[in-house]
């Protein structure tokens, strides 16, 4: 058992290139407006004491780019692709990977509806989802260590400082 408490970070990627014909789904990038709005949240929430010890992010193009801002940002090393964070997440791999690192504030960026799974599982109700926006973050704090539920601290987005 974990003698520190763990903070997750829950992360949906930030806004990218609509999908369309001929757009390959896993190449689609963060918009410039996109990468403008979460480098800005993601400095608020810095600001306002959140820290991170690592990032993990799925591996499709839009996730990696979300988690080297958050990378940036709270100045951390760069972000380790997680096969366990693409579309249809594994929650037992993620948990079991999160521990192995022995971090105390780690960020996992993937996609919807699998981020709304994620952070209802880790509170220990799988029966639900939460809905979250692009570029939105939710903070779990797991006393007992990840795997076991935690409790949701809060749920912030980009809106909360948004000037556009």
């Amino acid at each position: 058992m974990p003698t520190l408490t763990t903070r997750l970070y829950v992360v949906r990627h930030a806004w990218a290139e609509d999908p369309g014909p001929g757009i390959d789904d896993h190449a689609r990038r963060l918009t410039k407006k996109g990468r403008r709005r979460f480098t800005a949240f993601a400095r608020h929430l810095e600001a306002a004491g959140m820290g991170l010890d690592l990032v993990a992010t799925s591996p499709l193009v839009r996730t990696r780019e979300t988690a080297e801002i958050l990378a940036e940002v709270f100045a951390t090393r760069p972000p380790v692709v997680v096969d366990a964070l693409a579309p249809a997440s594994d929650w037992q791999a993620l948990v079991e990977w999160t521990i192995e690192q022995d971090a105390a504030r780690v960020a996992w960026v993937g996609h919807m509806p699998c981020v709304g799974r994620l952070v209802a599982l880790s509170i220990g109700d799988g029966s639900a989802a939460v809905r979250m926006q692009k570029g939105a973050v939710a903070s779990i704090r797991l006393d007992d260590g990840p795997g076991h539920p935690g409790e949701l601290e809060w749920l912030a987005t980009a809106g909360l400082f948004a000037a556009d």
